[in-house]
């Protein structure tokens, strides 16, 4: 499979979807202006990765900020690496969110409540 990067640019955020590093993860600010459109790659290449995936995959989100719009692609993306972990194969998701920002802390435990993965809330260090 080939990797899928974007360098994260203004609303839309970072992505890298690499299978031969074992690297997956999406970070910045997600709010593109047609998120349909937007992730419809990403989802794409996320289809075809669960018909091969590796033993263990880690998902890192490590997001600032994200729309309701990419809220449910976040979801459906979760939802796609709990068919891989229901497939048999290890998955781990990563959440991270600033220590000071209790609205991410508080959606990433939402996200670990409705998906059956090996989930780790992360805080870190606030910029600000």
């Amino acid at each position: 499979m080939e990797i899928l990067k974007y360098k994260e640019s203004g609303l839309n955020p970072g992505v890298t979807l690499d299978i031969e590093n074992g690297k997956f993860s999406l970070s910045g600010k997600s709010c593109p202006e047609n998120v349909v459109e937007f992730y419809k790659p990403i989802m794409e290449w996320l289809e075809e990765y669960q018909t091969k995936p590796l033993d263990k995959t880690v998902f890192e989100f490590d997001l600032e900020y994200y729309n309701t719009a990419s809220s449910k692609i976040l979801f459906i993306i979760m939802q796609k690496l709990e068919a891989i972990k229901e497939s048999g194969k290890d998955v781990l998701v990563k959440w991270y969110f600033p220590d000071d920002d209790e609205a991410l802390e508080e959606a990433g435990e939402e996200y670990d409540d409705l998906i059956e993965v090996d989930f780790e809330l992360i805080p870190t260090k606030s910029t600000d």
